[in-house]
């Protein structure tokens, strides 16, 4: 008999919390909210869906960052955090999948990557668990004192594409990398294909990692698993503009506080 779905409570009064996770158990939680969010919601073809949650093998390499209701334990938001030096035993970062990263060479041992974040559906009208993890991730790069943060940004395709195109026609007039930085789709989103002059779409992630002082670094891929157009970010920690990531953060979290 299927346990009865739990009426959530009204975000405001959730107690949360952030910490790297302590055991397994925990990460399998966070791997259960992103079979929730990336497959049941985005219709993403994962591999473990069988299983009910979403996993792959860098997982068991990454250090997993939470945010839990305090008074449940439950796990509403997830990041996934790769260093270089754990990234050159796996064999690479999980980004070297969609492009290449050559020209990162020179960076890759100064950085952590970022990637696999999801906020459970019924705290995400007030930012606060989007505002614990980049707490959680600031307090993680001041210990770990890497240098740059990179990561894939993810799109949406439902259109097919076209609002992708279009909205990184628009990035690349003001926020595209230098070329030392220049990343290269291995399975490009077919640009010329697509209607240029659509309404670009830029989803709130990318725009908060611009403000913070990210660059875009080139073409997006397409993850066809995932359906997503996919831009590579690097956030060099000399080029962060701490001014608005302190505003970003404690405005959030004055939300949680109400």
């Amino acid at each position: 008999m299927l346990e009865p779905r739990r009426e959530p409570r009204p975000e405001s009064q959730c107690r949360l919390a952030v910490h790297i996770a302590r055991s397994e158990a925990e990460i399998l939680d966070a791997q259960r909210l992103r079979y929730r969010v990336f497959a049941e919601e985005m219709g993403a073809r994962l591999p473990s869906a069988a299983e009910g949650i979403d996993r792959d093998a860098f997982d068991p390499w990454c250090e997993h960052l939470l945010v839990t209701e305090e008074d449940t334990g439950e796990v509403v938001g997830t990041y996934r955090i790769l260093t270089g030096e754990t990234a050159k035993r796996v064999g690479g970062f999980y980004s070297e999948q969609e492009f290449d990263l050559s020209r990162l060479t020179h960076v890759r041992d100064r950085a952590i990557e970022i990637g696999r974040s999801c906020v459970h559906p019924d705290h995400r009208s007030r930012g606060a668990v989007i505002a614990l993890l980049w707490a959680g991730l600031a307090e993680y790069i001041l210990r770990a004192r890497c240098e740059f943060i990179l990561g894939c940004a993810s799109m949406s395709m439902v259109d097919g594409g076209h609002s992708a195109a279009a909205a990184f026609l628009k990035l690349r007039e003001s926020h595209l990398s230098p070329a030392e930085y220049r990343v290269f789709p291995r399975c490009p989103l077919p640009l010329h294909e697509l209607d240029q002059n659509a309404v670009p779409a830029i989803e709130p992630l990318i725009n908060a990692y611009l403000r913070v002082g990210a660059y875009v670094c080139g073409e997006p891929a397409w993850d066809p698993d995932f359906n997503t157009a996919d831009l590579l970010m690097l956030l060099p920690a000399s080029r962060a503009d701490a001014r608005y990531a302190k505003y970003f953060i404690a405005r959030h979290l004055k939300k949680i506080a109400g």
